[in-house]
């Protein structure tokens, strides 16, 4: 078959099930768990639930974008701002979210700089924060879109035309859901579609400098270059 047949059947070709594009809001929610202290963080951050971890972490992402640049998660500005601590706040900062398949590694990984530095300075870990460090998860709200994807190029129409919370929420709150390996698009580009190379670009996109709307003009090219 020719480049272009197969474009044209990429185009046409039906996917094993639709895409239905959701959109979500956050209701933020503040948990039992705070800190007043480093020593604080380190025995909060172990027993703090998983979604905790994630709302400091991935769903973060797009607020660091805008005002906290170079802190990539909400451990690492505090570290830095209420704590003095340039160093820790390196370090925690330093923690590349998408090296992690599991919530419960990344814990591991936050915890494990967390004890290295408080063996190197007991005194800076004992020390009281200027403001304290509550612990937040989000109730997340689905909702519906008009939008539904049976073939690549209405996946492509749904990716143009819906809403960046709708966007958040397949490529970023989904990561929760399925383990931090993938996202909803990626997810149905494999699966659905039998687009494995397609899917793997999406997983790709670099959630550390893309805005939201980088990330849909980035998949939105992935889409394009599969279609032609």
């Amino acid at each position: 078959m020719t480049t272009a047949a197969t474009a044209a059947a990429n185009v046409q070709r039906a996917a094993a099930k639709p895409f239905y594009f959701n959109t979500s809001a956050d209701l933020l929610r503040i948990t039992k768990y705070k800190a007043n202290s480093l020593t604080e963080l380190l025995n909060a951050l172990r027993e703090c639930p998983e979604d905790s971890i994630f709302q400091h972490t991935f769903r973060t992402l797009q607020e660091h974008h805008f005002l906290r640049e170079g802190f990539s998660n909400d451990f690492a500005h505090w570290a830095l701002t209420d704590c003095n601590e340039p160093g820790l706040a390196e370090a925690l900062a330093g923690v590349d979210v998408r090296e992690f398949t599991s919530v419960a590694d990344l814990r591991a990984r936050f915890v494990q700089i967390l004890e290295l530095h408080a063996a190197e300075d007991a005194t800076a870990f004992a020390r009281p924060a200027d403001e304290t460090f509550y612990f937040c998860a989000s109730d997340i709200v689905v909702m519906p879109t008009s939008f539904v994807a049976r073939t690549l190029h209405e996946f492509a129409e749904g990716i143009r035309g819906v809403s960046v919370h709708s966007i958040h929420h397949h490529f970023i709150e989904a990561r929760l859901r399925i383990k931090l390996m993938s996202n909803d698009f990626s997810q149905w580009l494999h699966e659905d579609a039998g687009l494995t190379d397609a899917a793997r670009a999406v997983n790709r996109i670099d959630i550390y400098t893309a805005t939201l709307e980088d990330v849909r003009q980035q998949i939105v090219k992935i889409l394009e270059r599969a279609l032609t």
